[in-house]
């Protein structure tokens, strides 16, 4: 390869780094307006799939008033329905809602995972 095409190929890969720094910095939190049923079954959808295949209950509500959603774990409980000590498994999940441009997208904060929402209306906070 000649200097001309080493230098073509680097200028390339900085311009797509260079894309890639201008999309973070356009994303602004955001919630989402006008949920339907088909838009909080995406939500449950890519939170399922972000955690591995794990059920997951959503509030009607949830990423309508906050950019912010957390998910705990479901705690093992006692035959009498209490829940058992000292068997806590692990820390909420926390995910962000974003908007870039618009697109809604959801980030897994603990992988920085991306899952776009296209059956979603979102508005920046």
């Amino acid at each position: 390869m000649n200097t001309a095409n080493v230098l073509l190929v680097l200028y390339f890969l900085l311009t797509l780094a260079g894309c890639n720094v201008n999309a973070v910095h356009d994303e602004r939190p955001a919630r989402i307006v006008g949920p339907t049923e088909e838009s909080r079954a995406e939500l449950a959808r890519a939170v399922s799939e972000m955690l591995f295949g794990a059920d997951v209950m959503l509030a009607e509500d949830a990423l309508t008033e906050s950019s912010v959603l957390i998910v705990e774990r479901n705690r093992i409980r006692s035959i009498e329905n209490r829940p058992l000590s000292g068997r806590d498994l692990g820390r909420p999940e926390r995910f962000r809602l974003v908007t870039t441009g618009d697109r809604c997208v959801l980030i897994h904060e603990n992988d920085e995972a991306r899952y776009e929402l296209l059956e979603t209306n979102c508005v920046p906070e």
